[in-house]
């Protein structure tokens, strides 16, 4: 603000400029003390209105910072989440791989047609799409089992099953991976039966030999408090001899389809079932979680998410646009401590693809197992990814097969017996992949179902007659030049010679179905192809191929 000095200065300053000015007419004042009155008064309004934009622009402020601040405490298990550049690599390293398809829920559902199984590649709920703001939650309320200190960590983690196959969990361990949740069992619409998850006690024994720490998940058809309770029960004891360092989460998916025996269920109970199962979970000692899409849970739309989340921790699955989230956090606003962000991870160990998720917390140390009772060493289920339909029938080999431990002719199987044209044994399992389940002096073994039969009188071709084999030691065999891409029926092996009489004629590799050579020769006479193999020429028998 000017004093009256200023203003009597500017004054002058003001009229001499105006007379030398020829046409500015200044305007007649009465007197000098109404041109300083006017001037004053400018200056007041000009003072008013800055002062007036101003406070105005500080209620702008403070209003947006309050519904920041109230949309931050919202969601307070996503607040101040930072991604460290060790695990964004991880993270990136993981998703960037993703691009494998999920296998068709068929494939999946392979040897459990009953179970409701989990429908993540299946429910559009699950993409990318806009949210509502969540209801606010202290998350220091929230059960936790307080067996292990919580940390603000934020951790990189893993959910299997057995539709994963045989893990390598050590490479697994080596790639980042800091948490795994697995999959214990589930129980079937039609006969109400609870089943485990045939991998799951081996996946929580080598999860836990790796040093990864271990939750787990209960895939529930309940449809009463009863049932759930049942369930939080036999999961309790079924884990008990384990570390479980994680949660232990309700899931609960198909609900809304018609064969589902949760189907006439409403909402709310629904929502009662899952905190029956959550309730007694923490009963046991366990932290109770619960999981459902983003769809699922905004606005209440599946659940009574509201009532869920002021009590229990959620795991939220919603998969974003981009393939790697930059932002470590997931788009849904509710509350939650773990979010599902891809179901087409790649990770080393795995042959296949796997959820990947990240938690708003972890652990300082690992929790001991709640019984004192160590659990029994166990192998994998070696038929986790076949659909064997069970027979009993007595079958002999068509000619000398092999009897392995594992269905598979790769390196990791070994031969228990060769079994001989003639030799009978039982047949109990026969897979849609090509492989039979026998009972060789009860011991469960497994040969390619091709070389079998069930004619018990077949009579096996004379030597010189076998496909194959009339080659001799391979070194003469002479091919009519071929170029074209073939693949196995099943497997079957490449070896170094067209013989499989000459000790020389070793196996370099097995071709699997889908996996391609490019076969540049044929010997009709003795049903031998010459195939070009990752940069080797090898020789097969071509009965097994396939174009």
């Amino acid at each position: 603000m000017k004093n009256k000095k200023d203003m009597d200065m500017e004054f002058i300053d003001l009229d001499d400029d105006a007379d030398e000015d020829d046409d500015f007419e200044p305007y007649e004042y009465e007197s000098e003390s109404d041109w300083k009155d006017l001037v004053s008064l400018k200056f007041l309004v000009i003072i008013i209105t800055i002062v007036i934009v101003i406070i105005t622009m500080a209620l702008v402020f403070l209003l947006k910072r309050d519904r920041g601040e109230k949309r931050e405490e919202s969601v307070p298990a996503m607040e101040e989440v930072s991604v460290s550049g060790e695990e964004e690599s991880q993270i990136q390293d993981l998703t960037t791989q993703a691009g494998q398809e999920m296998p068709d829920k068929e494939d999946q559902t392979t040897g459990e047609t009953d179970e409701a199984v989990k429908q993540e590649a299946e429910d559009p709920q699950k993409e990318n799409m806009s949210t509502e703001q969540g209801t606010e939650v202290d998350v220091t309320e929230l059960l936790s089992s307080g067996a292990v200190a919580e940390t603000e960590d934020l951790t990189l983690g893993i959910d299997v099953a057995r539709y994963q196959g045989t893990i390598d969990w050590a490479q697994v361990a080596a790639s980042g991976i800091e948490f795994a949740m697995v999959r214990v069992g589930y129980r079937t619409d039609s006969t109400r039966e609870i089943c485990a998850d045939t991998n799951a006690r081996y996946n929580m024994q080598e999860a836990q030999k790796n040093g990864i720490k271990v939750g787990v998940y209960f895939f529930s058809t309940a449809v009463s408090a009863q049932e759930a309770v049942e369930e939080a029960d036999w999961v309790a004891d079924y884990i008990s001899k384990y570390q479980i360092t994680y949660p232990v989460v309700y899931d609960c998916e198909g609900f809304d389809k018609p064969e589902s025996a949760q189907y006439e269920l409403t909402k709310t109970e629904r929502t009662d079932i899952a905190i029956a199962f959550l309730e007694q979970i923490y009963s046991r000692g366990y932290t109770p979680m619960f999981y459902a899409s983003m769809g699922e849970l905004t606005g209440d739309a599946k659940w009574e998410t509201s009532r869920i989340e002021k009590t229990y921790k959620i795991w939220v699955s919603q998969y974003p646009a981009v393939p790697y989230p930059r932002t470590a956090r997931s788009s849904y606003a509710g509350s939650h401590a773990m979010w599902q962000y891809t179901n087409r991870g790649t990770v080393a160990g795995i042959d296949k693809p796997v959820d990947v998720n990240i938690a708003y917390f972890g652990y300082e140390g690992t929790a001991d197992a709640v019984s004192e009772e160590p659990p029994e060493e166990v192998q994998a289920d070696v038929e986790a990814l076949m659909n064997f339909t069970e027979v009993n029938e007595e079958v002999t080999a068509k000619d000398a097969t092999n009897l392995r431990n594992i269905p598979s002719q790769g390196s990791d199987s070994t031969v228990v017996y060769t079994l001989q044209n003639g030799e009978k044994l039982a047949r109990t399992g026969i897979s849609d992949s090509g492989w039979s389940r026998l009972d060789y002096n009860g011991q469960t073994v497994y040969a390619v179902s091709s070389y079998l039969t069930t004619d018990l009188s077949y009579q096996a071709p004379q030597p010189e007659a076998q496909e194959g084999a009339g080659s001799g030691d391979g070194l003469k065999t002479r091919f009519a030049d071929r170029n074209e891409q073939v693949t196995a029926k099943i497997e079957v092996n490449l070896r170094t010679l067209p013989s499989v009489t000459n000790p020389d004629a070793v196996v370099a590799a097995v071709l699997h179905n889908g996996e391609y050579a490019t076969r540049t020769g044929i010997n009709e006479e003795y049903g031998w192809s010459r195939v070009e193999y990752n940069g080797q020429t090898l020789y097969c028998i071509s009965s097994y191929l396939m174009q």
